[in-house]
């Protein structure tokens, strides 16, 4: 298998700093991007080698960084930027088109507007895969790029306070950008549009894999009102204390409520949404003015489209054209060392990105039992039905009488109430849940939503058993 970069989470915070610190040793080469005149340098390390840039999905600033990027390592690149000029409007499907490419380069980035389509190209592709945004789901590189910029900025990471403002719903950026926060140990002040509120598998990867503790909204409200939800790391010196709960039930630092490093905005996801909220956040300089704001760093992954005021782009502490100028040597550095390096080939490491050990997969036909239930992720477009298989992770909690199940394309939830035997086209509504996980799980093991999904494919009710039905 090959080693592909789908999610923040195929990287570990090891190869992460690997990353930025090769992106620092192609920005020296580079010169500074914001200053004119300037001479920048390349290199002949790609040479030989071409990127294929696979775009279903307007881009400026993703598409053309990774093509300077391959440039300057002294590679080429081929474009396909519009899908109306490409066999996807004749109705090629994604499978087929990934693998295609990989006979004309040696790695393939791509957007797409279906969640989970990354994971689905790198099933079928022979090179390595880039995801460069798929529907809601994640922005990797774009989640690098920020990073980067913190930390050029002289801004740590560990116990940074960073508020995220804006489509919090719909921006696959700030989902990527979340998960590496509290990997890195950010703690995370989130600022949501009416509506447009984490979705609620984020939320609880947050809490359960990566450790965050939510602050109740009472402890911190006063100064900061705005704020719709808090999340504090754990292994933060003034919180040793604390008992491993949920929700943190200690008083919060007031250095969490009284000091802001980071403001990270988003546009309103219009090509996702149907119309923006009325009170959407904008960010100006009357609403930087209280001193909590004083050293804030601002970012934004661009577009802007009314949210971030043009008023503040001399202000000290705007960052976003620096965040987008570092897109060149972040992408330089991945590509080189995906391309080169042996430590990052090899294996794909891919195992649903959990902080702990990896979770069984639950591996059927398409559209045999229960399906994901997010109706925009890949598995749902027709043109993907003979290559999909319904693929979910085996997870612990969920409501009671029920197994929790995790898309293993675009990582969103789903509760199974009924399981049964595909062999005997039996099933039962699940009165408890599975006491434990087992890493083999029976082929003729199948689950589905509720009982009105097993009898709409055909199956027979038993009598309800106090057990999970695995050896049904």
């Amino acid at each position: 298998m090959l080693r592909h970069v789908t999610s923040i989470n195929d990287l570990t915070n090891d190869e992460i700093e690997r990353i930025f610190s090769h992106a620092d040793a192609f920005l020296a080469s580079l010169g500074d991007p914001l200053v004119r005149h300037r001479i920048a340098t390349s290199t002949d390390k790609a040479r030989g080698r071409i990127l294929a840039t696979l775009f279903h999905e307007p881009s400026t600033r993703t598409r053309l960084s990774f093509e300077t990027a391959m440039i300057r390592l002294g590679g080429q690149s081929i474009s396909s930027a519009d899908p109306a000029t490409s066999s996807a409007a004749k109705g090629e499907s994604l499978a087929d088109t990934v693998r295609v490419v990989s006979n004309y380069a040696d790695a393939i980035v791509l957007r797409h507007p279906r969640d989970g389509a990354a994971r689905l190209a790198a099933e079928y592709a022979s090179v390595p895969i880039i995801n460069g945004g798929d529907g809601a789901h994640e922005h990797p590189t774009q989640t690098l790029c920020d990073l980067f910029t913190l930390r050029r900025e002289n801004k740590r990471l560990r116990n940074l306070n960073v508020v995220v403002s804006g489509d919090l719903r719909g921006s696959r950026t700030i989902h990527s950008f979340v998960y590496a926060l509290a990997r890195f140990g950010a703690n995370i002040m989130l600022m949501p549009a009416k509506g447009m509120e984490l979705p609620a598998h984020v939320d609880e990867r947050l809490r359960e894999e990566f450790n965050c503790r939510a602050v109740p909204r009472q402890m911190y409200e006063d100064d900061n009102a705005a704020i719709n939800a808090l999340y504090v790391t754990p292994d933060m010196p003034h919180q040793l204390s604390l008992i491993p709960s949920v929700e943190v039930d200690a008083p919060v630092d007031l250095k969490i409520r009284k000091k802001i490093d980071v403001m990270y905005v988003t546009r309103f996801q219009k090509e996702r949404w149907a119309e923006a909220s009325a009170d959407y956040p904008r960010i100006d300089s009357n609403f930087l003015r209280e001193s909590k704001y004083s050293d804030t760093a601002v970012l934004h992954p661009l577009p802007r489209v009314g949210e971030l005021d043009v008023a503040l782009d001399g202000d000290s502490r705007a960052l976003y054209f620096h965040q987008a100028s570092y897109g060149v040597p972040i992408r330089m550095a991945l590509i080189d060392l995906l391309l080169t390096d042996p430590a990052m080939q090899g294996l794909d490491r891919y195992s649903g990105g959990f902080a702990t050990s990896p979770r069984p997969m639950y591996n059927r036909p398409y559209a045999a039992g229960v399906r994901c239930a997010n109706l925009n992720c890949i598995v749902h477009d027709p043109l993907e039905r003979d290559y999909i298989r319904d693929k979910f992770w085996l997870m612990d909690g969920g409501p009671a009488g029920a197994q929790r199940l995790r898309c293993v394309y675009c990582e969103s939830n789903v509760d199974a109430h009924a399981a049964g035997n595909m062999k005997k086209r039996e099933f039962t509504v699940l009165s408890v849940g599975p006491t434990e996980r087992s890493s083999e799980i029976p082929a003729h093991l199948v689950f589905f939503r509720d009982r009105d999904e097993a009898l709409q494919q055909g199956y027979v009710e038993k009598s309800p058993r106090e057990r999970h039905p695995s050896h049904a």
